[in-house]
């Protein structure tokens, strides 16, 4: 026994603080990087992939079709199995039937013959369909990608206008149009703000400007240029009988001219025309002032045939 006068401590161990919350939140933590670095790299490939490119993952990841046949039942898929057919068509449901083959005993001489060659025929059908099919898909694509080319062209003559002091105030004249024959850009006249001298092929200074611009964006493309010059519909008679479509022609040759300064060679011109009032671009009001323009067509390419292929 301790005397009355004895002090005594007592001293109480006390478990470490990490003990009470061990390492469980570097597990969570871990898993939120991770989310977190698969959501922006997500967001990249949205924002860097085309929409072409976007359907091709689409349709990568859709479900298959599950094509019925005679074979088997019973089973998990209850007689349905994953045909060849289906797996090709995208989600298209295809339904065939399996039959026995005959016993080769009980072919005739001449029906074996007439077998083997409805088999070449049959052969030589797919591989056609195939070649076809090949071809119609290449035909796509290029289409697709030229789409997209003349897109960015668009936008390219687009930017270079409006960063252009001397010409942001022309972007409301100019016009551009994808249309079957490729991208259209029209040059169209104002009232007070024509393109050409009145009566004449003789451009004035922004519009010479405005033409060398569009030249350095359509000269980074292969496809070929048409150029058509357009006039209203009311008469013109100029100097040695000149009509309306003398000056629409002049007008386009002029064009020509300032897209080859400009760099554009001259291989890639495909025509020069002169429509006069033929296509108004104001039906309803033929002698309008914006009846009078350029035409600038970067037209479409027809792919090159693939080898083997009949059109």
């Amino acid at each position: 026994m301790a005397g009355d006068g004895a002090i005594i401590v007592k001293r109480i161990k006390k478990g470490g603080h990490g003990a009470h919350h061990g390492g469980a939140w570097k597990v969570a933590y871990a898993d939120f990087v991770t989310a977190m670095m698969a959501f922006f790299l997500l967001m990249w490939l949205i924002n860097t992939t085309t929409p072409e490119q976007k359907r091709g993952i689409a349709d990568y990841f859709a479900p298959q079709s599950i094509a019925q046949t005679l074979s088997g039942s019973g089973g998990v898929l209850g007689g349905k199995v994953m045909g060849e057919e289906s797996a090709r068509a995208g989600g298209a449901a295809s339904v065939f039937q399996k039959n026995s083959p005959s016993s080769p005993a009980s072919k005739s001489p001449s029906t074996r013959a007439q077998t083997s060659q409805g088999g070449a025929s049959a052969s030589d059908s797919q591989a056609s369909n195939s070649q076809n099919n090949a071809a119609q898909a290449t035909d796509r694509s290029s289409a697709s990608a030229q789409d997209g080319e003349f897109a960015h062209a668009a936008e390219a003559i687009h930017q270079a206008i409006k960063d252009n002091p001397d010409l942001a105030a022309l972007s409301k004249q100019v016009i551009m149009e994808q249309t079957p024959e490729g991208l259209r850009i029209q040059l169209v006249d104002q009232d007070g703000r024509p393109m050409f001298a009145a009566g004449t092929s003789e451009p004035l200074p922004y519009a010479r400007r405005l033409l060398a611009e569009i030249a350095k964006v359509i000269d980074r493309l292969p496809n070929r240029v048409s150029i058509a010059g357009h006039t209203e519909s009311q008469p013109f008679r100029g100097p040695d009988g000149q009509t309306n479509f003398e000056l629409s022609a002049a007008r386009a040759n002029a064009a020509r001219a300032i897209l080859a300064q400009a760099g554009l060679s001259a291989d890639r011109i495909y025509e020069v025309s002169g429509k006069a009032g033929s296509e108004p671009l104001l039906p309803e009001d033929p002698n309008g002032s914006a009846n009078r323009r350029l035409s600038i067509t970067l037209l479409k390419e027809a792919p090159p045939v693939p080898p083997g292929h009949q059109l």
